[in-house]
């Protein structure tokens, strides 16, 4: 049992520090942009159309590059952010690069599809656009954006895992080392059944307080 606590232990805490703290600066980015996409949309609140069409290029631009190449491709930029590429803190650079589009997307769907008509309430009340954004969009997207959140997470984790093969540490890189490279086979499914727990705990709690504020 010890074994297995010393193997399974630092790479558990690195993972869990790499998503978690990208998971934090992807909903301080991904927020606030998923926001503009739609506030900007031609029949919203700030009708934007040359901004909205650039955000959404941009974002779907991020989103077809798969991570690994992505990863690589940032390689300079995560250097000049925290001075190198290997470790567990320099995988936050790319994950949070590619998990905020993700999120965006995310976060404009929930928005949207806020009533209408909750919104025109607020306007024909003199609410400002900014008003409407914090008392009306986001709180009546909130459940949404919680099980966003939630999948955000369990996405960031695959997204770890795949930044460990190269170097970040983590679950992933504790299952290319022992499971493929020394063929330890106990080690690889352990790694899973480890990652399967992390998904389902975070799920559930996603699942309960999206629940807990839709009763709200």
């Amino acid at each position: 049992m010890m074994y297995w606590v010393d193997v399974l232990m630092l790479p558990l805490w690195e993972t869990i520090y790499m998503v978690f703290v990208s998971v934090f600066f992807t909903v301080l980015f991904g927020l606030p942009l998923g926001i503009i996409l739609v506030i900007t949309d031609q029949e919203h609140i700030c009708p934007k159309p040359v901004l909205n069409a650039v955000l959404s290029y941009i974002i779907n631009i991020t989103r077809s590059l798969p991570f690994i190449i992505l990863m690589i491709f940032i390689f300079p930029f995560t250097r000049l952010i925290v001075g190198t590429t290997i470790g567990t803190t320099a995988a936050i650079v790319p994950l949070v690069v590619a998990s905020t589009p993700f999120f965006a997307r995310i976060v404009e769907t929930s928005i949207r599809e806020v009533d209408w008509g909750v919104v025109e309430a607020s306007i024909a009340m003199g609410a400002s656009p900014l008003q409407i954004i914090l008392k009306v969009l986001i709180p009546e997207a909130m459940p949404s954006l919680v099980l966003g959140t939630t999948i955000t997470i369990i996405n960031v984790l695959g997204y770890s895992a795949m930044a460990g093969a190269i170097g970040a540490g983590g679950l992933g890189d504790l299952a290319v080392r022992y499971g493929y490279h020394r063929f330890q086979t106990d080690v690889m499914i352990a790694t899973i059944i480890v990652l399967i727990i992390f998904v389902q705990v975070m799920q559930s709690v996603g699942n309960k307080v999206a629940q807990i504020i839709n009763k709200k």
